[in-house]
């Protein structure tokens, strides 16, 4: 066995069901370089790290870095619930927010639930329903719009040691809900912590979620998180994710559209720079009829860093009426960096129409000799344009102020490049 997971598995404090998860997840081990799925992000280092649990109580945390989150937010501090940072009590009627033991149901396990998962490709899906122990539940109850943006912020504070924490979360949306929600993945210091966590959505009959997930982590700071989300008739769910710290990140966002006309946008845009390893995997399954998907990506290899993007949309039997897009494009900044790309569609349905492609170049060079004869340094121009390339996915967002402060993020990240 690894020393990643020997140090994962002395944490352990549960029951024999989670106990026997926890075997499971340790008898398959980590994926290799023979996974499909795991082919391009290695994990020989991380493998040999050691990590600790949290201790109590949470490191302190300058009140400061969450001057630009309003209330309603529930907050953790390595992976622990922090009631002092916390503000719920402006949730209005219908709405519960609260901090809590989150368990995994068996359909809620890869494993379960896809076919060709090989031994060691969920691994952090395992070792987070056998380990997670607290996470944030979110209801809305049928026909309820909630008024503020909800706010879901953890945070990695440096410690005397690495550690690891594993969270689950759980959002359930009644019939006819209307939620925003806003998810923070923020660093008060340097710290080279794993954080694998697992978010699963519910959306009922007709329910609207809009979803904004800003990660950026420290630059030391590796995580592992999945989306599971779950789609019924007519719902409608709007994404927006950035990737723009930690040095190891992997996000597998996982959607099943279930029932007639559900909608589903998810964009994102992943920036790798310095030597940062960003691998985004989506899955997208369209089991109903005239169910609808559009997907656009952007990704920017910077220094020597590694963006990793495999866009999976499969159009199950009876999915007939579907509407499927997918966009994938990239940049490299520097002649070190590098782009792997997998745009894939699976089609066992008629009358459908669907659409993908993918794209690496970089900046185009007319638009900078335009910009740089109108007397703009050349590292201005670059950071325009590449801002201006990062522009597109958030259209997702409907919520005005929270574009421009995704806009606002991506362009202080940006900026930080040095063009």
């Amino acid at each position: 066995m690894s020393t990643l997971l020997d140090s994962l598995a002395a944490g352990f404090q549960g029951d024999p069901a989670h106990r026997a998860r926890l075997d499971d997840a340790l008898r398959d081990g980590l994926p290799g370089p023979r996974s499909e799925r795991w082919k391009y992000t290695s994990l020989r280092q991380l493998e040999r790290r050691g990590f600790d649990s949290p201790r109590l109580p949470a490191a302190a945390l300058d009140p400061a870095l969450l001057a630009d989150v309003p209330a309603p937010r529930l907050v953790f501090v390595n992976g622990q619930f922090d009631a002092a940072l916390s503000r719920v009590d402006a949730l209005q009627a219908g709405v519960s927010l609260a901090a809590g033991a989150v368990d995994a149901p068996a359909d809620d396990l890869p494993a379960e639930r896809e076919g060709n998962v090989t031994p060691g490709d969920a691994v952090f899906a395992h070792l987070n329903a056998a380990l997670a122990r607290d996470g944030a539940c979110l209801r809305v109850e049928a026909g309820v719009r909630v008024d503020a943006t909800v706010h879901l912020v953890f945070v990695g504070a440096p410690d005397a040691n690495d550690l690891a924490w594993h969270l689950r979360h759980r959002i359930e949306l009644g019939a006819g809900a209307v939620l925003r929600l806003a998810e923070h993945h923020l660093a008060s210091g340097e710290h080279r912590h794993l954080d694998n966590s697992v978010l699963v959505v519910v959306a009922g009959e007709s329910a609207q979620l809009e979803h904004a997930r800003i990660q950026q982590a420290a630059d030391g700071a590796t995580l592992f998180a999945r989306t599971d989300a779950r789609l019924s008739r007519d719902a409608r769910y709007r994404r927006v994710d950035l990737e723009l710290g930690g040095a190891l990140s992997r996000h597998e966002l996982d959607v099943r559209l279930e029932g007639e006309h559900a909608e589903l946008s998810a964009n994102g845009v992943l920036l790798a720079a310095g030597r940062r390893h960003v691998d985004t995997r989506l899955g997208i399954a369209h089991l109903a009829r005239d169910t609808r998907c559009d997907l656009q990506w952007r990704g920017i290899g910077a220094g020597r860093g590694r963006v990793v993007f495999h866009g999976g949309i499969t159009l199950h039997a009876g999915a007939d009426g579907t509407d499927a897009r997918l966009s994938n494009k990239n940049l490299l900044l520097s002649a070190d960096a590098e782009v792997d790309t997998q745009p894939v569609l699976v089609i066992h349905a008629d009358e459908v129409q669907a659409a993908h492609g993918a794209t690496v170049g970089q900046l185009d060079a007319n638009a900078l000799f335009y910009l740089r004869s109108r007397g703009l340094p050349l590292d201005e121009a670059r950071q325009l344009l590449t801002a201006a390339f990062c522009r597109e996915p958030l259209v997702a967002i409907e919520d005005v102020p929270l574009r421009e402060r995704l806009q606002s993020r991506i362009d202080a990240a940006l900026e930080a490049l040095g063009g």
